[in-house]
């Protein structure tokens, strides 16, 4: 892939979002129809393998504009080896995968010269199809999955939470991450008006909680107002959609009023989506599998 396409992407997908963050829409917190779409991170049908970083956001933007009722996805010749086809006529959705690789030589060169070995950023690009463009699928790729049981998604959710081993201190009028001292502070749930906005302010803060130098060590440090403030919100809030996302919780907004913030970094950098994206998936995951690591 040459540099101006691998440009074009990366200038796409934040000019997109920066369309919809004009609008005073959020591209991880959408008006999900539940009945239509389970709430779900975006999955491959064939592999079962979870999309992340940049690629939830446009998939679920895609789910969302073209009206698909549910988050799988395949490749045309995927379509084909499960017994089924695209339909004709039927427009895919792009999304990408980010690597580095090292140049041919360069790991002799650098060994030679006693150093580590350079490596190159490299975007690629893929076309997907929901299983709703597709015909003649198992009806295991295409049925509808049912909808979570409330009882045990809330369940779920205080697992996560216990099992990240974070301080969780409930109690004040405001929620909060505080680096320094290196705990979360959430008002008590009857503050809320559902339950499960408790969660998805506690998700939101453990997402800043995780990003700590001892855990996934992002740059904290901006003061309020600034760009690496906005950074680390923007990073904290899809963290919090994601794992709501992964436990059957539909995401909504709680900072709204970090659009303006948002956007100015956005247009300030077109990969600046993608990195928080990615940030954000690495964060989800770090929580949702806490328990394996301290079992």
């Amino acid at each position: 892939m040459g540099v101006v396409e691998r440009q074009s992407l990366y200038g796409e997908v934040t000019s997109r979002i920066i369309g919809e963050l004009e609008e005073g829409r959020l591209p991880w917190v959408q008006p999900w129809d539940a009945s239509r779409c389970p709430c779900t991170m975006p999955h491959n049908a064939v592999t079962g393998w979870a999309y992340s970083g940049i690629n939830v956001l446009i998939l679920w933007g895609t789910v969302i504009e073209r009206g698909f009722g549910v988050g799988r996805w395949l490749t045309y010749r995927q379509a084909e080896a499960a017994g089924g086809h695209v339909r004709r006529g039927e427009t895919g959705t792009v999304v990408c995968y980010a690597d580095r690789f090292t140049p041919k030589g360069e790991a002799e060169k650098a060994g030679s010269e006693n150093r580590e070995a350079r490596t190159v950023a490299f975007l690629k690009r893929f076309t997907v199809f929901n299983v709703d463009q597709c015909e003649g699928l198992p009806e295991e790729l295409t049925a509808v999955p049912a909808l979570p049981d409330p009882v045990l998604v809330i369940a779920e959710a205080d697992r996560v939470i216990s099992d990240s081993g974070a301080d969780v201190r409930i109690g004040g009028g405001e929620a909060f991450y505080a680096p320094g001292l290196d705990y979360v502070q959430v008002p008590p749930q009857a503050a809320f008006h559902a339950a499960i906005d408790w969660y998805r302010t506690a998700l939101h803060e453990l997402g800043h909680w995780v990003g700590h130098s001892t855990r996934l060590a992002r740059d904290q440090s901006g003061a309020f107002g600034s760009a690496l403030y906005a950074k680390e919100e923007l990073a904290a809030e899809m963290a919090s959609a994601f794992t709501c996302a992964a436990l059957g919780i539909v995401p909504t907004v709680r900072h709204s009023d970090y659009i303006g913030s948002w956007l100015s970094v956005l247009r300030a950098d077109e990969k600046a989506i993608f990195r928080a994206a990615s940030q954000a998936s690495k964060a989800a995951d770090w929580l949702l599998s806490a328990g394996e690591r301290r079992s």
